[in-house]
């Protein structure tokens, strides 16, 4: 059977489906195979994030339009 076809036939299954728990079970599989997009960073992305919140913890921060205007320059 095509992908596709399998695919819309789940759809259908799931737009009739009531019970409230086999709902939430299929939602908890969904959750399970998304993978994190932390996950998919590198390490020096992670940092680089980390390093910006804390600036912000220490109130350490610039303005949106202040930071934009340095990098164009």
């Amino acid at each position: 059977m095509d992908l596709s076809i399998k695919k819309i036939e789940l759809i259908a299954w799931l737009t009739g489906i009531e019970d409230e728990s086999l709902i939430n079970k299929i939602a908890a599989l969904k959750k399970e195979t998304e993978a994190d997009w932390w996950d998919a960073l590198n390490e020096e992305q992670k940092q680089d994030i980390e390093a910006g919140i804390s600036d912000l913890e220490a109130g350490r921060k610039k303005d949106f339009f202040e930071a934009l205007s340095s990098r164009l320059k």
